[in-house]
């Protein structure tokens, strides 16, 4: 179990960064790069939808199982705003978050979530029946 909680943590750390770079850096390469606009053949609100229907489980795993051994509700809670702000982000319009809402509750939602899941990462790996003379 406490491998697959570890590589869930790591799983959704790496697609919220993921999500942050493409919100981020693909904007700027299509400016520097445009020729290369057209060899991007895939729709952002569907690459979008397709990281959240990959965040989803591999948070909730993680999260419930960190939550499960260390008990720090503050640390599930925090990635589970996270996810509630990146999910309301599909569910809300470009005209009801203004032109950069989207991008910033994106990027603030990511951001959160990857808070959440490296506390809980932090938190699992710290060894569970130590005492302070066996710490390193």
């Amino acid at each position: 179990m406490t491998k697959l909680q570890l590589f869930t943590d790591k799983m959704a750390i790496s697609l919220s960064f993921l999500c942050i770079a493409h919100c981020l850096l693909l904007p700027m390469i299509l400016i520097l790069l445009p020729s290369i606009a057209g060899l991007l053949a895939f729709d952002d609100e569907l690459f979008h939808r397709w990281l959240i229907y990959a965040v989803l489980p591999i948070s909730v795993i993680a999260l419930l199982m960190g939550y499960l051994h260390h008990r720090q509700k503050n640390v599930f809670i925090t990635g589970s705003v996270g996810l509630v702000v990146l999910i309301s982000v599909q569910f809300l319009t470009a005209s009801q978050l203004g032109k950069y809402g989207e991008v910033i509750l994106t990027l603030l939602g990511s951001c959160i979530i990857a808070y959440g899941h490296l506390r809980n990462y932090q938190l699992r790996c710290k060894k569970p029946h130590c005492t302070p003379t066996q710490q390193p």
